[in-house]
Order: structure tokens, then sequence, then C-alpha cells
């Protein structure tokens, strides 16, 4: 359960934060993937206090992690903005 909340839940809640905190796909989505390689760094310092795994584990898995979180913010921008949709012509 501790890897679906670190590597899929966690990062869609830092997506969701950063959107709302910036209100800008730029600035929303460099705050997402920061926020969200930081989440998986503290969370496995967290969870390993043993120290078995290391920075280097926390780097091999943070790209899907970063893939969520700016997803979402990504996401999230489209859809509060009420951006228009293409209209179909046909014929």
């Amino acid at each position: 359960m501790e890897p679906l909340l670190v590597l899929v839940v966690l990062p869609v809640f830092v997506g969701i934060a950063s959107e709302l905190a910036f209100r800008d796909a730029r600035n929303a989505s460099l705050a997402a993937a920061l926020g969200a390689a930081l989440t998986v760094c503290l969370c496995v310092k967290l969870l390993d206090p043993d120290a078995t795994w290391g920075w280097l584990a926390a780097l091999l898995v943070s790209p899907l992690p970063i893939a969520f979180a700016v997803a979402t913010a990504l996401f999230l921008y489209g859809h509060l903005r009420g951006t228009p949709r293409a209209r179909r012509t046909d014929g």
C-alpha cells in the first residue's frame, strides 16, 4: 500500500496543490515536478530508517511520480480555466 501511496496518490495531491497555489501552467508544472521529487525523497528517507534504500533508489523511481504530478497540474489547468474545445464541423 505504501508504494501506491508514494508513487501515485501523493504526486497527484502535489499536482493539485501546485495548480491551486500558482494558477499558471508553467509555474505549477515546475512546482509539481520539484514537489513530487522532494516528496519521493522524503518518503524514501522516512519509510526506510535503516538506509538500505538510498537517494539512488529515490532517483530511479522519481520519473513516475513527477509525471503524475505534472500531468495532474496540466490537466487541472485546462479544466479549471474552462478552455473552449474545438467544434467539429461535418460537411
